[in-house]
């Protein structure tokens, strides 16, 4: 039952003795008033009266039996829930305070304290810890405040289902409130009374946070990542703070003073780097004190009240590859040699080249020798067999760059299969008339479906000279194939970047607007510019070509198409660019043809993706491993096997296996608990159902709980107010826990139950009835009276 408990109350257990007991009372008062009324003595005789009067009273009371009455707890009946906090945040020392949050908590939780014993004796006590999930504890003194994150709300809400139905009568939270589990989806309102005790002063600490960063990337070779850090500080406006971001290896990348924000600022820093290695790489963001960088072993020597927050981990994945680009072109040229030298240095990127070296003719016999059917130019090459080699009426086509000796043998892809194996399509100066419309339909679908990317350079044989006009590729292409005269200008076309351009990494070539304006200034100008009327919708422009008595025309052009993305280079003797490099340094045309390989296959979708995600209303849940695998027409896959190797931060290899989804096609995931702090790595291997291999990939992801957890040093009272007003609970001083122990039979709880008190039948009552008498008969033995 549930019972607001109050003090006690009188109640008259005899109440059909009232009337006789008023009137004997009433008669033994008359009685006593006549009496010394007559002996006429003074006070003394006033006081004697008094003292008879009173034992009147108290025995005509008895006649009534009276007594007290109330509602108590039943002893050991109602539950109560012991819960501290037991992460880092409590190693903390607050201003002026000479020890830690923890050690002053365990002092207050030790069995002899007063209000435990009191506790004890009224309710059935249970005893919990948290950090990173809810524990019982059988003795508060092994706590040891190491935990890496506070699931404050999991928690509670935890105990409350796991008491549903059992009388609660409070939950004494012992926190600082720095949750680092809340979401917007909890209900307080479901919990059972809390009662937070807040541990830790509201006074600011000295304190150094990297709050967050990031990563993003781009093709921009220089420095194709970015880390963005974010750090915080709390009593040091205007001091002077190192950053610096260092590899796995220790190595220092780059060193960085800055002046601390204000207290309640963020300070922002962008560091540019090049990873040396790809695949999956960790970097260092630490932020510290001037002078402080090397004391991360040694924190009792700090200014900072931690440095567990001083650093974070950031993941760039720079794998993926090999990506393979197959590039086709009508003719020998100069693009193929310089695009060929430049990705040379590209360990990620693989070219495949299919030169076309003579046209295909008409076949005459006056050409060959009597009964020959193959053409002698190509034949020479190799002397192969007339079965082999390439008729009159065949194009002769040199391949370059091919793994087998059956890669592209007959030519451009025909079939999904053979050119989904590719990640990126470039057509250079070479006709319409080339490709069948089937292979121009599956050039649309390897952009839409497959998500490849396709990359047209202008030319006299490219664009609308080309008759692409009315193909499925001209339905790729980011312009109208309209037929408009190119560009001429005597003396050149000179390039320029649009306000897009600029703002796309990939498309420039230095690392500052100054310098890269000085490199288009000095740019050489070009002869060759297919013309295009106009650009299609949501396609952008990022380079223009100006000539000097006519418009602006478009130079380069980029536009998602499906699942992929299309460029269109209307430039054709980009080689001139090369011709004025300089003997020593790198060649700007290289470097910008790897720029934009890489942006053609940055998201070009592989058979194998896999990818680490983190419950966002949920932190401290497992982390979910997510494989997508798709078969050779990057369709998806379902009866695939995929297994996963973790590498944790300790260097432990753990087995898993990625079970298929039940809401995608296509799909495994499994789940795993980053117990350790730090960098972990997962190789993924996929094997079809005849146990040949797939693909595989590598991702990463760091661990950081503690840096959360201390992202706030002071408690958050606020959030501990909430709790108690919306539970019914409220916030108990930490040196008034006696008080408040002694309180609770007074409050409203699950199981009470009467209690009854007897006043009448105490020896305290008949003794000072009996008291009273004697001191009234020795009062009048004293003065002599009747």
């Amino acid at each position: 039952m549930m019972g607001g408990l109050s003090p006690g109350q009188v109640v008259l257990a005899a109440p059909e003795w009232l009337v006789n007991a008023a009137i004997l009372a009433a008669v033994a008062l008359a009685v006593l008033v006549w009496s010394y009324w007559r002996s006429r003595s003074g006070w003394v005789g006033f006081l004697a009266a008094a003292l008879k009067t009173a034992a009147i009273a108290a025995l005509a009371l008895c006649l009534l039996e009276p007594l007290f009455r109330g509602m108590r707890p039943r002893p050991q009946s109602n539950l109560f829930l012991l819960v501290a906090d037991n992460s880092r945040s409590l190693e903390i020392h607050d201003r002026g305070s000479r020890s830690t949050r923890g050690a002053t908590l365990k002092r207050q939780l030790s069995q002899q304290a007063s209000w435990r014993t009191r506790l004890d004796q009224d309710f059935d006590v249970r005893p919990y810890a948290f950090n990173v999930r809810l524990q019982p504890t059988p003795d508060y003194d092994s706590l040891t405040f190491q935990g890496d994150a506070s699931a404050l709300a999991g928690s509670l809400e935890l105990l409350a289902e796991r008491f549903r139905g059992r009388p609660i009568a409070g939950v004494l939270l012992f926190t600082d409130g720095n949750a680092t589990d809340l979401t917007d989806k909890i209900d307080w309102r479901r919990l059972p009374p809390v009662y937070p005790v807040v541990l830790g002063a509201d006074a600011e600490l000295v304190d150094v946070s990297v709050s967050r960063v990031s990563v993003s990337q781009t093709n921009f070779e220089a420095a194709p990542v970015t880390i963005l850090a974010e750090v915080q500080c709390q009593g040091l406006a205007g001091r002077s703070l190192v950053l610096t971001v260092s590899d796995e290896a220790g190595k220092l990348i780059e060193r960085r003073p800055v002046k601390g924000p204000a207290d309640g600022q963020t300070l922002t820093e962008r560091f540019l780097l090049r990873p040396e290695r790809q695949g999956v790489s960790f970097y260092t963001v630490q932020a510290a004190l001037a002078g402080e960088e090397q004391l991360a072993d040694r924190p009792e020597k700090s200014a900072e009240a931690t440095l567990l927050n001083n650093r974070r981990l950031a993941t760039v994945d720079r794998g993926g590859g090999p990506y393979r680009v197959l590039y086709i072109c009508g003719r020998p040229n100069w693009e193929f040699k310089f695009l060929r030298r430049a990705l040379v240095e590209d360990e990620e990127v693989e070219l495949v080249g299919l030169v076309r070296i003579a046209k295909k003719e008409p076949k005459f016999t006056f050409r060959g020798r009597q009964g020959e059917s193959t053409n002698p130019l190509y034949r020479g090459f190799g002397n192969q067999a007339d079965e082999d080699a390439e008729q009159y009426d065949e194009p002769v086509l040199l391949r370059l760059g091919i793994e087998d000796p059956e890669e592209l043998k007959d030519g451009f892809p025909k079939s999904a299969d053979t050119l989904f194996a590719y990640h990126a399509v470039i057509v250079d100066d070479i006709e319409a008339k080339f490709f069948t419309q089937e292979q121009m339909s599956l050039l649309q679908q390897f952009v839409s479906q497959r998500g490849g990317g396709f990359l047209m350079l202008g030319g006299l044989n490219a664009f609308a000279k080309g008759g692409y006009q009315r193909t499925p590729v001209a339905e790729l292409l980011p312009v109208y194939l309209d037929r408009v005269a190119a560009p001429q200008s005597p003396e050149g076309l000179k390039l320029q970047l649009t306000r897009e351009g600029w703002l796309q990494p990939w498309v420039r070539l230095r690392t500052t607007e100054e310098d890269e304006q000085r490199r288009l200034a000095e740019m050489p100008l070009f002869k060759i510019v297919s013309g295009a009327s106009a650009i299609k919708p949501g396609a952008a422009v990022l380079a223009r070509v100006e000539a000097s008595d006519g418009p602006d025309q478009p130079a380069l052009v980029v536009q998602q198409f499906g699942r992929g993305r299309t460029a269109a280079m209307m430039i054709g003797d980009g080689w001139r660019w090369n011709l004025r490099r300089k003997e020593a340094g790198e060649s700007d045309l290289e470097k910008a043809w790897r720029q934009l390989v890489r942006w053609l296959v940055a998201d070009v979708p592989k058979r194998v993706e896999a990818e680490p995600r983190r419950d966002p209303d949920d932190p401290n849940q497992p982390l979910e491993i997510a494989v997508g695998v798709r078969d050779e027409s990057f369709e998806p896959l379902d009866n695939a096997a995929v297994s996963i190797t973790v590498k944790t931060p300790d260097d432990r290899e753990i087995e898993l296996a990625a079970e298929p989804s039940e809401r995608t096609a296509g799909e495994y995931r499994t789940n795993f608990a980053s117990r350790a702090a730090g960098a972990y790595r997962a190789s993924i291997v996929a094997k079809a159902e005849d146990a040949s291999e797939i693909g595989r990939r590598e991702i990463g992801w760091a661990s950081e709980p503690a840096p959360d957890e201390l992202r706030t040093l002071q408690p958050n009272r606020a959030l501990l107010e909430r709790i108690a007003s919306e539970t019914g609970g409220e916030l108990v001083a930490l040196d008034e826990l006696d008080d408040f122990v002694a309180q609770l039979p007074n409050r409203k709880l699950p199981v009470v139950e009467p209690w009854t008190y007897p006043l009448w039948h105490q020896w305290k009552v008949f003794l000072f009835a009996i008291g009273c008498l004697a001191g009234e008969w020795g009062l009048r033995r004293w003065k002599g009276l009747p």
